[in-house]
């Protein structure tokens, strides 16, 4: 049995101020193709499909166009779930006569945790839900994190889970010891928003969503298949890919990636403006991706994020390395300021800082000087 593993679609998506709706079109259709071509036994989306609960209109139709061509024209079997951005109640409107097409859409968490059954496979499906929805729901006041939570669902599917069949997970959560960037929508604050690995041991493969990198968590059973897009410039070094999971009759499988290439990439490029705006140089750029400068140029400039816009339309982040330096200088200063050193110390500091000159032994000799000399009026006053 095939099935592909993809999540995080996180249609209507807004990145430095720019919906991501007409990229997503892009891949996607390329996404419907690959299907097409691969022709799975079910297509599993694990969560996040929209990237807000009350999305964009043309998120919501281009999400019923994409699911229409891959379930009905292409005659594929899907299986969904509720993410963290979703709305459970909006995503399981329709889904008791979905089914009826192979749709196998759940959007919010019921006390009902029979699985699917797709081609000699059993699909367990379990959005995401808050620990206080399932201690209500599972009417246990022992939970009170995602761990708690998922522990006492899992062992709710144990009870009636045939260990002699291939059994599939498909959920929506942060596994202990994930890779994060800055897309992603932080859970629960300390580490209660964390589930431990470990619970998923009795399911021959968990397909799992939440987390944007393909290489999020190294596990032989449990995956995270990566965003449909890059979405931060956090991302701009992940390799997206979709999931492509072959499953045995005893629970065994193989694993393969492929990748589609988006309309306009995520990038990072640095430099001094005058090398950036060089033909030499961009006639060897892709330069509509969406892209984050960095410039090396110390003195003034006049208006450069216009300037590199005429080459490079989607700047979507300008940024100097000496405001950088200066952040981590002052980073420092601060934290020589805790350490409680001298005042000759800090302001030789403040002085670099602020000038980034030496302050040579000549400087240093005069400011102590000048120090001893200010001590000396306070001691009289």
């Amino acid at each position: 049995m095939k099935f592909i593993h993809t999540a995080d679609w996180h249609l209507g998506k807004l990145v430095h101020g720019v919906y991501m709706t007409e990229d997503q079109r892009y891949f996607l259709e390329q996404f419907v193709e690959l299907v097409a071509e691969e022709k799975p036994d079910a297509v599993v989306i694990a969560g996040d499909l929209y990237d807000r609960s009350v999305p964009p209109t043309d998120a919501v139709e281009l999400l019923n166009e994409m699911l229409f061509k891959i379930n009905v024209d292409l005659n594929t079997p899907i299986v969904a779930i509720g993410g963290n951005h979703d709305s459970a109640e909006r995503l399981s409107f329709g889904s008791s006569w979905y089914k009826k097409s192979q749709f196998y859409l759940s959007g919010k968490l019921n006390s009902d945790f029979s699985p699917f059954h797709i081609n000699g496979v059993n699909f367990y499906l379990v959005p995401y839900a808050e620990p206080g929805l399932v201690r209500h729901l599972m009417e246990d006041d022992s939970i009170h994190s995602h761990d708690d939570a998922m522990k006492r669902i899992i062992g709710k599917i144990e009870e009636t889970m045939n260990p002699d069949e291939p059994n599939v997970l498909v959920g929506h959560a942060f596994v202990l010891g994930g890779k994060t960037s800055d897309s992603e929508r932080t859970l629960s604050v300390g580490g209660s928003g964390c589930v431990s690995a470990s619970l998923f041991e009795p399911f021959s493969y968990t397909a799992l969503g939440h987390l944007h990198s393909p290489d999020a968590l190294k596990h032989e059973k449990i995956r995270y298949s990566g965003s449909l897009l890059k979405y931060s410039f956090s991302e701009a070094k992940q390799e997206k890919s979709i999931s492509i999971i072959e499953m045995k009759e005893n629970g065994q499988f193989d694993l393969r990636t492929r990748s589609l290439k988006p309309n306009k990439d995520m990038r990072e490029i640095a430099g001094y403006l005058a090398e950036l705006m060089d033909p030499g140089f961009h006639n060897n750029q892709d330069c509509g991706d969406y892209l984050k400068i960095t410039l090396h140029d110390e003195g003034a400039l006049i208006d450069p994020i216009n300037k590199l816009r005429q080459i490079y339309p989607n700047v979507l982040h300008l940024e100097r390395k000496l405001a950088i330096t200066d952040m981590k200088k002052k980073s420092t200063f601060t934290s020589l300021k805790e350490e409680k050193k001298s005042e000759l110390e800090l302001f030789s500091k403040f002085y670099e800082e602020m000038t980034t000159a030496d302050f040579t032994e000549e400087k240093r000799s005069m400011m102590a000087d000048i120090i001893e000399q200010v001590r000396k009026e306070e001691s009289l006053k």
